[in-house]
Formats: structure tokens, sequence, C-alpha cells
């Protein structure tokens, strides 16, 4: 088996259970606030960023490089967690998808004003192309949109800006730094909503808490092995294959069948995100730092894969 087929098939199993992942979001979110679900997710995930952290062998202080722009990723991460929590709890699963596979998208607009580069005529086309997706899915006009559809959104554009700043200043910043700063403010954040937003929980629901935090650390580690044995280009596209999983739990668990007007709008926004990642593998961009930020939109939940990539090559 060569590297490369390694490397796609470690990332359909983390991007499976990033599937499964999402499904727990929306089983809980009919008996729970997407805040209460993103603080306990946090919660039962320390430990396992805890145990990780403890092969660290080098003293760093948690103090930013960068702070204005650590604060910026930090608040588009917590927009992101909340965002594509309640998404998910509201709207059918291959819908929610769909409209977050816009991520990859917005991160091309955004390293025009972000990181100065040049997006040549053929990627704006891709990037136009991919937004008419986007327009095609959500139907303006002919169906209502809802706060779910803000959400799907929010959450894309959240996602984007979080990994277009990772790649700004990820050459400078710790990897501690990237790594905690979401985490605590989402803890921190999501905490001070419960006296609001808090429902009480059976113990089965919690167990699926718990769940979604071991998954989730599940999927980073395969993402991780895959990133290790495979080439970028690879193992970036094989996130698409959890639309295919969106569709079977939707129809299995939820009775969700996307119509045609999804699934061509669906189909439209993947086409223009592999042409993009494809495109910038072949021209040599100095946006392929960035191809690793799109293989899952960032929650603060638990740790981005790419963090975890160089955790032990930060400079001292």
């Amino acid at each position: 088996m060569t590297p490369n087929m390694r490397g796609a098939l470690y990332a359909l199993a983390g991007f499976a259970f990033f599937a499964t992942h999402d499904v727990i979001i929306k089983v809980l979110g009919s008996a729970m606030s997407s805040q209460q679900m993103v603080f306990f997710s946090v919660l039962l995930s320390f430990p396992l960023v805890t145990m990780m952290m403890l092969h660290e062998t080098q003293a760093h202080t948690l103090r930013p490089r960068h702070p204005g722009w650590t604060a910026l990723r930090t608040a588009a991460v917590v927009l992101t967690a909340v965002s594509a929590f309640y998404a998910f709890s509201t709207l059918p699963l291959a819908q929610t998808y769909a409209i977050l596979f816009a991520a990859p998208l917005m991160i091309t607009m955004l390293s025009v004003p972000i990181l100065g580069e040049t997006v040549r005529l053929r990627r704006w086309i891709a990037v136009l192309v991919g937004l008419g997706g986007v327009l095609i899915v959500l139907r303006p006009g002919s169906e209502p949109l809802s706060l779910g559809h803000a959400a799907a959104l929010l959450a894309a554009f959240g996602s984007a800006l979080a990994s277009i700043i990772v790649r700004k200043i990820g050459k400078d910043e710790r990897s501690d730094v990237l790594l905690l700063y979401p985490m605590l403010a989402n803890f921190v954040l999501m905490g001070a909503t419960l006296p609001w937003t808090y429902t009480p929980m059976e113990f089965g629901e919690f167990a699926l808490l718990a769940a979604l935090s071991a998954l989730a650390f599940a999927a980073m580690l395969c993402i991780i092995a895959a990133y290790r044995h495979g080439e970028a280009v690879t193992v970036a596209p094989m996130q698409y294959s959890q639309i295919l999983w969106a569709v079977l739990f939707g129809a299995l668990l939820f009775d969700e069948h996307p119509d045609l007007t999804t699934g061509i709008g669906a189909a439209v926004i993947i086409a223009s995100g592999l042409y993009i990642v494809l495109r910038e593998n072949r021209s040599g961009s100095s946006q392929e730092p960035v191809l690793r930020t799109r293989t899952r939109f960032e929650t603060g939940t638990l740790p981005r894969v790419g963090v975890m990539l160089r955790f032990r090559k930060d400079p001292d």
C-alpha cells in the first residue's frame, strides 16, 4: 500500500468519526443548548489535552507573541463552535455540511487582505462558482431562511478566519498558545451562559457528551496519522466524504432525504473547493500550509490537527 493510500484511509476513518460526532450533536441538540454542549465538550476534552501536553519537555510562557491576532482567532473559534453546534442541531445534516464546505472558498478570499496573497482569475472564478453553490443550497426567496442557516454561514466564516490567522502567525506563535486559548475561551464564555441555558441531564446524555470528546480525539489522531503518511493534496479532499455519511445517517436516523437542489448545490461547492486545493498544489502557492486547516472546521473543543502536527516544533 502506498503512503498516499494509507493517508487517505486514515483520513476517511477520521472523517467517519467526525461525522458520527456531528450526529451526536444533532441528537443532543433537541435536549440542550449549543452553549451547554460546547462547554461540556471542552470540559471533557481537558484530560485528553493534558495527557498530550505532558509529553512537552520545553518550558514556555502562555503569553501570545501576537496578542491581537490571537484574540481575533480565539473569537472566531468561539463563534464557529456555538454556530456549528447550533446549525447541526437545527438543520438537516447534509445541508449543514454543504454550507460549512464553503469555508475553503472564504479562506481564499481572506488570503488577499490578511496574507497579501495574489489570487488569480481561475481561482476567483472557482470561488464565485462555489458561492453560487451556497446560494443554490440556501434557495433565497423560494424557502424561508432560518437562524440555523445563518449559524452555518457564520461557522464557515469563523472557521475560515481562524484558519487564515494560523497561516499568518503560525510560524511565530507557540502551539500551546494556539491550542489552549480557544479551549479556555469556550470554557469560560460558554460556562458563563449556563445559568440561563443549562438543562439538567440524564446519565445517557452525559455519556453522549463524553462520546463527543472521545470521537473528536479519535478523529484527530486519525487525521494526524493521515498527514504523516500522505500528502496534503491527497488527504484534504477526504473531508468531503462527510457528506456521504450525512446522507446515510440523515436517512437512517432522522428521516432526512436531501432534495435534488441541495445535492446540486453541494456538488458545486465541493467541486469548487477541490479545484482550489488542486490548483494551489500544482502552482506551489504559498497557501499550502492552509491546506492542512481545510480538513475540519475548528470549534475549540479539541486542538486543531495543524497545531498538533507542529506541537513539538515550536521556536524557543
